[in-house]
């Protein structure tokens, strides 16, 4: 169990770029939350693992209790630690999955083991580096056997350039097993231009794709989380009343013709012409 607090104690560190990371106490689900300079980055219940406050993160926990079979272990990348909110719920609703996270910042890791520590026993190796490096580097005898990967990384509020473009999604889509799902944490704004371009891209390397968000967001009304779940296998479609069921409401999941529509004009995204996820507005953030 971490160390208690008082409520007003944050315990903090320094990341490479100069940037503050703080663990502090969350006012308004409980647990704790992990906020890198403005943004919140993580939240963790260490007494309940299950509980996923974040809507997209609660999103993509929806779509991996339906890999396999339910409590099934499964082999899990997560690109992007965070303080490793979905490597707990992994380990928690499925006992014995093997998983690595790959995360930039050793400072970061740190922090979060000593005051949000993991499972003992989980089966959760880390790995230092970009996330599209290692995830390169990972030993051959993963390649083909990943039931699980989650891109979720940010620096600051805004996904780096090089982590959106077709030549990453291939290198993830390589460690995949047939059956595997790749799930992606999308921000954007008012008419979604970054998330239509992030759906063409990944739909060019993996072909069943589905996208799940807020009505509204998804809309293009409001600046948001988009989940694009992603798989080499036709993604079962007594999937979508379950997801639509599971949440956070008001949920959206578009696919088929729907997402057709979505990504028509948007040009697929390469190294030679990538970009960051937009910023957001200092309101997003704003309790």
């Amino acid at each position: 169990m971490a160390r208690a607090y008082e409520e007003n104690d944050v315990a903090r560190t320094t990341l490479s770029d100069g940037r503050t990371a703080q663990v502090t106490p969350s006012r308004f689900a409980g647990g704790w939350e992990l906020v890198v300079e403005a943004t919140p980055q993580s939240h963790v219940d260490l007494d309940d693992p299950s509980h996923l406050h974040f809507e997209y993160i609660a999103r993509m926990g929806a779509v991996i209790d339906l890999i396999g079979s339910p409590g099934e272990p499964l082999t899990a990348v997560h690109l992007g630690a965070g303080a490793m909110t979905l490597p707990r719920y992994v380990e928690h609703t499925r006992p014995g999955s093997r998983q690595q996270v790959i995360e930039l910042e050793q400072p970061l890791i740190d922090l979060v083991r000593e005051h949000l520590p993991l499972p003992r026993n989980a089966s959760i190796r880390v790995r230092i580096g970009d996330a599209r490096d290692v995830a390169a580097r990972l030993p051959g005898g993963i390649l083909g056997k990943v039931d699980l990967i989650v891109s979720d990384v940010f620096a600051g509020a805004q996904t780096p350039a090089h982590l959106t473009t077709i030549e990453y999604y291939r290198v993830l889509a390589n460690l995949l097993a047939p059956r595997g799902i790749l799930l992606i944490n999308v921000a954007d704004g008012s008419g979604l231009p970054f998330a239509r371009r992030q759906v063409a891209t990944v739909r060019d390397v993996l072909e069943h794709v589905v996208a799940l968000a807020e009505v509204r967001t998804l809309k293009g009304g409001s600046f948001g989380n988009i989940v694009i779940a992603a798989s080499a296998s036709p993604l079962p479609m007594d999937w979508l009343p379950r997801l639509m069921a599971a949440g956070p409401h008001p949920a959206k999941v578009a696919h088929g013709a729907e997402l057709d529509a979505f990504a028509r004009t948007a040009r697929i995204m390469t190294d030679a012409d990538a970009e960051p996820s937009p910023k957001p507005a200092a309101s997003v953030f704003e309790r």
